[in-house]
């Protein structure tokens, strides 16, 4: 995939990295600003059970 994106980009060498780094960065910021905080809520990472409650609570007593 990456040697087709690589063959079909205009430009020699130094264009061609100059065009994937903005490529690159276009789609972090899609991802940061777009994907990750639409699925952020429905991800489990809130339910934490580190306060001593859980199940195994009674037996380190």
């Amino acid at each position: 995939m990456y040697g087709w994106i690589w063959r079909h980009l205009p430009g020699n060498v130094w264009v061609r990295g100059l065009i994937s780094l903005v490529l690159v960065l276009a789609v972090v910021y899609a991802l940061f600003q777009y994907v990750f905080p639409w699925a952020e809520p429905l991800l489990p990472f809130g339910d934490v059970t580190v306060d001593g409650q859980g199940a195994g609570a009674g037996a380190a007593r």
